[in-house]
């Protein structure tokens, strides 16, 4: 018994530990010293993906309570606003620097080469600039439209997207190679093909999460917005696939980072659409 006891105790810790490193590499949270010490395993991130949308939800649960308390002096755009701008900080940007940079690559004619180099670049151009606004712009003016329909609800699609965004880019990483530089990748465990078992693990989890705004406002909600945003987000990675198989030749790690910020959007849009003239006509 006591054999087993320590066995179920290890592999408790080693999850606990890719959970910590998963949310010292999606954030800027700061990590129990106990973590930090363990020595370094190359392939610790690479299996650590089966967690990005256990830390995207938290991530959305940040940003959920800021719009809540925000939403409690402020109308609810102001309170949108506050929400994102708090994920952005507390993510150090880290997905929104990848769509601006996708967009800079992969938007104008050019070779791969030349699109790679693109996104070594550190400055942002036009295409990079109009994306990274486009995008926030929806974000905000989603949440924003959730927190009049309903705070709580709001809340629920905030986790819900930020996880599934993230679970996302792993399905991403799962059926494409790495088609950048691998000698110069930024996140060099990530420069490999994932496990399936780990981004079946990520589809878990996201569609479990998917399911909370049902959970917290069923009559509300329904069951439609859920699969909406399943297919949704299904069919922006077969598109994604398809573009960057095309491009590039696999992913990059800011590829991933514009497929996390595409994957937030759609899920937003599919619950928001719900409340619409026309939706809740066909759906009446």
């Amino acid at each position: 018994m006591r054999a087993v006891f320590r066995t179920v105790w290890q592999r408790l810790r080693a999850e606990l530990i890719l959970v910590f490193v998963t949310l010292q590499f999606l954030t800027r949270v700061p990590v129990p010293g106990w973590v930090s010490s363990q020595p370094w395993n190359p392939d610790g991130l690479n299996h650590a993906v089966r967690h990005f949308p256990l830390v995207g939800a938290a991530v959305g649960a940040a940003g959920a309570a800021v719009a809540l308390l925000a939403l409690l002096l402020w109308p609810p755009l102001v309170a949108a606003a506050g929400a994102v701008a708090f994920t952005v900080w507390l993510t150090a940007a880290f997905h929104e620097d990848g769509l601006a940079d996708t967009a800079d690559a992969l938007l104008g004619a050019v070779s791969r080469e030349k699109a790679l180099a693109i996104m070594k670049d550190s400055r942002i151009g036009t295409y990079g600039a109009v994306a990274l606004g486009l995008g926030l712009l929806l974000r905000v003016a989603l949440l924003a439209e959730l927190l009049r329909a309903s705070p709580l609800l709001a809340a629920a699609v905030c986790i819900a997207a930020h996880a599934a965004g993230r679970s996302a880019a792993v399905a991403l990483m799962a059926v494409l190679p790495y088609g950048g530089d691998e000698a110069h990748a930024k996140a060099k465990p990530l420069a490999r093909r994932v496990r399936r078992r780990d981004a079946v693990w990520a589809g878990a989890v996201a569609g479990a999460l998917l399911g909370l705004p049902w959970l917290v406002a069923p009559v509300a909600v329904g069951a439609w917005p859920v699969l909406g945003a399943a297919v949704a987000l299904a069919l922006l990675v077969v598109a994604m696939r398809r573009w960057l198989r095309r491009r590039l030749g696999g992913y990059t790690g800011d590829t991933l980072g514009a497929c996390e910020q595409l994957g937030e959007i759609v899920v937003a849009l599919a619950f928001v659409a719900a409340w619409s003239p026309w939706m809740t006509t066909v759906l009446a």
